[in-house]
């Protein structure tokens, strides 16, 4: 169940990117972050109370909800046009909290991948921090890009491998997921520093708890 909340969290993500880049409409991608982020508060909920007492279980389906009150937040934002600074400082929340969850994928589940993922969200949490939180708005174009790539990278891809029996050799996994995050996103930083900030937006992240 995780894990086809994990592939509408990759066309969330993908959405929001596009929104910071200027190309959809704000109101349009509220009522998807809506939508996304109902999903992701219904799953975890179910997964905890079919959870038996596994603690390992719960905890896994806990990360879920910072996600799907970032998206809720940025749906009821978006709609009522209200100021979205208090969804940038969530963001530092998540970005930190995030990290945690890297830590427990890597030692706790020895999830490799998820352990890497989870450094994604919380490298793209906080840049959502600094794009919404301290009004950093000329970034907009280099964390919409990261936020469209990450959607892929992070949700999409990890869901549609996991849903169709190809998530081996994780460790290999981990190792080109890393690499690829490094160097992809340390080359848009050059590339989007060049161009006219756009439109800010809130952005929203992404999700979902190891298998």
């Amino acid at each position: 169940m995780a894990n086809v909340g994990l592939l509408f969290v990759g066309a969330v993500l993908f959405m929001n990117g596009l929104l910071l880049l200027g190309k959809v409409d704000a109101r349009s991608a509220a009522v998807f972050n809506l939508f996304v982020g109902a999903l992701q508060v219904l799953t975890p909920t179910y997964l905890i109370f079919t959870a038996n007492g596994d603690q390992d279980t719960i905890l896994a389906a806990s990360g879920i909800y910072l996600f799907g009150f970032t998206y809720l937040y940025v749906g009821i934002v978006l709609l009522a046009g209200i100021d979205n600074i208090c969804v940038g400082y969530y963001s530092l929340f998540v970005a930190i909290v995030a990290l945690g969850y890297s830590f427990v994928n890597f030692h706790l589940f020895k999830d490799y991948p998820f352990g890497v993922i989870w450094l994604y969200w919380a490298f793209l949490w906080a840049l959502f921090f600094v794009v919404l939180g301290l009004k950093r708005t000329e970034l907009n174009t280099y964390v919409g890009w990261v936020t469209a790539i990450e959607g892929w990278v992070t949700g999409v891809i990890p869901a549609a491998m996991l849903l169709s029996g190809y998530w081996k050799h994780t460790t290999e996994i981990a190792i080109a997921l890393g690499a690829f995050g490094v160097v992809v996103f340390a080359a848009l930083w050059p590339l989007t520093r060049s161009r006219q900030p756009t439109r800010a937006g809130p952005a929203a992240g992404s999700v979902s708890a190891p298998t």
